[in-house]
């Protein structure tokens, strides 16, 4: 039996009801009542976390709050216009990263098959970066390519088996979240922190954002690592490299941790999941047309950024025009030397303290990024549940802020909004990390009956 009070039950009604108003009845460009309803749902998830809601209903709770959104289409993010394109190309047998769709439909060979010509010019006009090769690794490719394949006619039915996929990656983070918090002798109620979490619900299950399974793949390489299964935790990751490629981050943090010559037989065996997986879409213009996309997000793409904001402005002042070109390089390089000095220099380096090395780890990835989405945010929320930091979580809320850039249909980013995004979660994680003092409004109280 759940026990349930009147309160958690009126914060889990509310919680609900801003999720249908969401999901049903708010277009992005309508900012005023999207940023009213997450609020809402926000305040519900700290006081529903802080105040003693069992484990076990609070998964229920995240499962069916997921559900909700089953048959929705997505209003926030059109992304999945895209996902549907490359994957009625995988479902016709052509490979995705070829041809830019704009240079597809100009061509008079491709595709020759006409009803995948025909589904192709009405999907065109919905696209948002028509000029751009697919940038989306092969394991999000093969369940884009099935669910067309399913589905060919039904965009109704493509989202609602991508949904599927992630809820159930969703339901098996849920499932390791509280294994490794019990295996590191953690309370088994942090989790919650990622279960009920809003930002985590709208842009994983609500917006279709494959970080679902970037998560999964690298919590269950974690599980698989603690358990002493290199082998199966080199795999789990490799799937969640082929997924989105962030997690490569994580591999100078395993040296130290597995030693030398074990980390190279971990490398050698994610190296190969990760190649068998992009065999099937190999060709002599692979490489080049996925690093032109990468190239752009790097040179090119800017939104909801933080230091590299600065640097513009600094850049404007200097020179008259943006010098993202060189910032952009200029921060990546810095990430991957940062980055590479943390991993040397870090202490404690046990595998019980991994998932706080990789929160700051990626934290630091994401302050000097050029390009930070709301659910980029995601991985940083289920990494906080094993240290004492809720910093993400603070982030994971003022982050709504950005979705201020949709009001109109030329994209604008309100500068003072962003500003003081950065404000409030560079405040709350200099007086976490640095200060070395959690900030209270988010300390867990978990039910003393549940074991």
């Amino acid at each position: 039996m759940f026990r349930l009070s009147l309160r958690q039950l009126i914060a889990l009604v509310l919680s609900a009801a801003a999720y249908v108003g969401v999901a049903y009845a708010t277009p992005r460009a309508n900012f005023g009542q999207l940023l009213g309803l997450m609020a809402v749902a926000f305040f519900a998830y700290i006081w529903l976390v802080r105040n003693q809601l069992s484990l076990r209903l609070a998964l229920v709770a995240g499962l069916l709050f997921r559900l909700l959104w089953l048959p929705a289409t997505p209003a926030l993010s059109d992304d999945y216009h895209r996902f549907r394109w490359d994957g009625l190309l995988v479902a016709g047998g052509q490979n995705p990263y070829l041809h830019r769709p704009a240079e597809l439909l100009a061509s008079p060979t491709q595709p020759s098959n006409i009803q995948l010509a025909q589904q192709l010019t009405d999907l065109y006009p919905k696209l948002n970066s028509p000029h751009y090769y697919s940038v989306y690794p092969p394991v999000c490719q093969a369940i884009f390519g099935v669910a067309a394949w399913l589905f060919p006619d039904s965009e109704q039915g493509f989202i609602v088996l991508l949904r599927v996929v992630l809820i159930g990656a969703e339901l098996a983070t849920f499932l390791l979240l509280v294994s490794l918090l019990r295996h590191f002798g953690q309370l088994k109620h942090q989790a919650l922190w990622y279960v009920l979490n809003p930002l985590v619900i709208v842009e994983l299950t609500g917006n279709l954002h494959f970080e679902a399974l970037l998560i999964f793949g690298l919590l269950a390489a974690w599980w698989a690592l603690v358990r002493g299964r290199w082998a199966w935790s080199a795999g789990a990751l490799g799937l969640a490299v082929a997924t989105k490629l962030l997690p490569l981050l994580v591999l100078p943090f395993l040296i130290r941790r597995l030693g030398w010559g074990a980390f190279l037989r971990y490398a050698a065996v994610l190296s190969v999941v990760v190649g068998a997986l992009f065999v099937p879409f190999l060709s002599l213009d692979l490489f080049s047309n996925f690093g032109r996309s990468l190239d752009l997000y790097f040179h090119t793409f800017e939104f909801n950024a933080s230091f590299y904001y600065l640097l513009r402005a600094a850049g404007y002042w200097l020179k008259g025009y943006n010098l993202i070109a060189t910032i952009g390089t200029g921060l990546a390089l810095t990430t991957g030397l940062l980055l590479l000095l943390y991993a040397w220099r870090e202490h404690h380096s046990t595998l019980a303290s991994l998932g706080q090395t990789l929160l700051l780890a990626l934290t630091l990835y994401y302050l000097l990024a050029t390009t930070v989405h709301p659910w980029y945010l995601t991985p940083l929320v289920a990494l906080a549940c094993f240290t004492p930091y809720r910093y993400s979580v603070v982030w994971s809320g003022v982050v709504l802020l950005s979705y201020a850039a949709y009001q109109t249909p030329i994209y604008a980013e309100n500068l003072l909004l962003v500003g003081l995004e950065y404000i409030v979660v560079v405040g709350s994680l200099v007086w976490e990390v640095l200060l070395s003092k959690p900030v209270s409004l988010f300390t867990v109280n978990p039910p003393t009956q549940i074991r």
